[in-house]
């Protein structure tokens, strides 16, 4: 439950805190962010959690905040439109009281994302900044979310702030008009985060249901606000839904992995389902179809197919290479075999698959090929796959799927 919390709040608060000193002093909001979540164990130890967690977290970083201001204010610059109330004894604590309101608490996260996408800043750099900074993953799972790993995403992320600091770029809110040339990048950063909590990087932990929550919660704000309130965003939005109604159904009562073949659709979530169906219905305005469209309708087919064996894999072949045509992505690539297996054969498969280059050494692909040659009846192949892909993964669940499937051989 805390753990919940923290990761809940954590990159709301570092958002409504860089907002009061600025994006050059984001060490700051992070440490304020920090110290409150240490202090929060301690008081809380031994159950005493208070009746408003929440409230108590935004007040003690609020206060942290107001101490450091008073305190070391002449010891680094705030520029930004509330400086000159920070900088008044008088308005000081009015003034941050007001940025810790509720809807303001709400806002800041979303309003620091969009601050992120500066133009002077790469793509990547910007979805680095955005996970790390607002979202909380750590640079393990960023690495993960990116298939590369942790050096390269701490450098970036050290490059990162160089580059700002150096170039003095002020991390500003564009305004709402300026919101949609950078919504991309914003709902590929709530992508990204519901993929880690999807199909987790943590070891003992498949599912991270916080993840996926704050990436639905962020996602559903967008669909409340006029400018943000784009096709491609309710397709994104449908996706997550589809996504999250099988939770309930993608672990047995021992917090094993069960396959989508195995898998008991009763469990799946008939009011997710069908809320998914309906924001998919809203992406259909317009004629613009995105990458999040594709993946959408290939989940809601699956979603709304009453059983495995009745699933249109023909269907669901032509969305995959639709989308492997558009993204180049070779996670895409590996996913398409798989279905071109139900659709021409597990031999065409496995031809298909070993084509795909650089990936050799990456559980999923090497798990993907052992399964393709498990249903050909190639069993020493998919045994060596197998053992590959233990050796790549230390994911308890995936480990024990990988060892059952070992077993089969």
């Amino acid at each position: 439950m805390v753990d919940h919390l923290f990761r809940h709040e954590s990159g709301k608060m570092v958002a409504v805190l860089t907002r009061v000193f600025g994006f050059a002093n984001i060490e700051q909001a992070e440490d304020i962010v920090q110290d409150t979540l240490l202090k929060a164990l301690e008081v809380w130890k031994w159950g005493k959690v208070p009746d408003n967690p929440q409230a108590w977290l935004y007040r003690v970083a609020k206060n942290k905040a107001v101490d450091l201001i008073r305190r070391e204010k002449l010891k680094y610059k705030i520029e930004h439109e509330f400086a000159p109330l920070l900088k008044s004894e008088y308005s000081l604590v009015p003034s941050m009281n007001e940025m810790f309101r509720e809807n303001e608490i709400k806002d800041s996260q979303l309003r620091m994302m969009f601050a992120c996408c500066h133009p002077s800043i790469t793509i990547e750099s910007q979805l680095t900044l955005m996970l790390k900074t607002l979202c909380g993953l750590s640079t393990k799972e960023i690495g993960n979310a990116f298939i590369t790993n942790e050096d390269t995403i701490q450098k970036r992320l050290y490059r990162t702030k160089e580059k700002i600091r150096e170039e003095h770029i002020s991390l500003d809110y564009p305004g709402a008009y300026n919101m949609p040339a950078r919504l991309d990048t914003v709902l590929k950063a709530l992508y990204l985060l519901f993929n880690e909590g999807y199909n987790s990087s943590h070891p003992e932990k498949l599912i991270r249901e916080d993840l996926c929550e704050e990436a639905m919660r962020l996602t559903i704000l967008l669909t409340e606000n006029p400018k943000t309130n784009l096709p491609h965003t309710n397709a994104l939005l449908a996706l997550m839904c589809y996504h999250t109604s099988r939770f309930g159904a993608r672990l047995d009562d021992k917090g094993f992995m069960v396959l989508l073949k195995d898998q008991d659709r009763t469990q799946w979530n008939k009011f997710l389902i069908e809320r998914g169906n309906d924001y998919l219905n809203r992406a259909a305005v317009g004629g613009e179809i995105h990458e999040y469209h594709i993946e959408a309708a290939i989940a809601s087919v699956h979603a709304n197919t009453k059983s495995y064996e009745t699933t249109d894999w023909g269907m669901i072949l032509q969305l995959y290479s639709n989308l492997f045509n558009r993204t180049q992505s070779p996670v895409v690539a590996i996913n398409r075999c798989i279905v071109l297996g139900e659709v021409k054969g597990y031999d065409a498969a496995i031809a298909e698959l070993e084509k795909i280059k650089g990936f050799t050494n990456n559980c999923y692909y090497n798990t993907s090929l052992g399964e393709m040659h498990l249903k050909a009846a190639h069993k020493k192949e998919a045994a060596n796959y197998f053992q590959k892909a233990l050796e790549l993964t230390s994911s308890h669940a995936e480990i024990e799927l990988i060892t059952r499937k070992l077993h089969l051989c």
